[in-house]
């Protein structure tokens, strides 16, 4: 069951979906992209999945877009918004994942190792903007400083699995998906099995990193 909570930041409010889990070992807070809220169909898959596994989701609404603002802010102010919420995810002691969809994967990354997260599972990771692969990304996502687990569309313009280095199995690659995780109708894989690709390499990911 959602339950959304306010909270105060130094980048104004932000908003916690909460999805409990009964007997919860760990947490997953995800944040959105610059394009959308926390309605993205990837991030309400997981909602609704990791908490039968024992997985605590709280999908991270930043300020500018609880403001009603169509454009997204500076990196620092996302990074700021991103750790005004942490207190209230670490409230419990239990190891919590940062994660998010593009632009919220990159803010998980710059911020993971500072806040302690347990690991950073990133959706969509913007490796690079459409059509500039010498425009990279990467240093962000390897500088993560703790285990990160990428969750990328075949065909995402932003980087296709291939770009990326190896990043020792952890990769999961969802057949034809683009940025969106939408895959076309001609595709072998519906999009109910594309989500179910990202909910169990997801879930699978998390379980090996309980109690480490």
């Amino acid at each position: 069951m959602e339950r959304v909570v306010g909270v105060e930041t130094g980048a104004g409010e932000a908003r916690v979906h909460w999805y409990r889990a009964k007997r919860a070992w760990g947490v997953l807070a995800l944040g959105h992209g610059a394009g959308g809220g926390v309605e993205a169909r990837d991030l309400r898959a997981l909602a609704e999945a990791l908490p039968g596994e024992g997985i605590g989701v709280a999908l991270v609404e930043q300020p500018w877009r609880v403001a009603g603002k169509k454009l997204a802010p500076a990196p620092k102010t996302l990074d700021t918004g991103w750790r005004g919420i942490w207190p209230l995810l670490a409230e419990e002691g239990l190891p919590v994942f940062a994660g998010g969809r593009s632009a919220g994967a990159r803010v998980a990354c710059r911020t993971a190792a500072e806040l302690g997260a347990a690991g950073v599972v990133a959706l969509s990771f913007p490796l690079h903007p459409p059509g500039k692969p010498e425009k990279s990304r990467l240093a962000e996502l390897t500088g993560a400083g703790v285990p990160t687990l990428v969750v990328q569309g075949g065909n995402d313009p932003f980087g296709r699995p291939a770009e990326f280095p190896p990043l020792g199995g952890s990769m999961v690659e969802v057949p034809y998906g683009d940025h969106g995780f939408a895959v076309p109708k001609r595709a072998e894989i519906s999009q109910e099995e594309a989500l179910r690709v990202i909910t169990e390499g997801v879930g699978k990911w998390l379980m090996g990193r309980k109690g480490r």
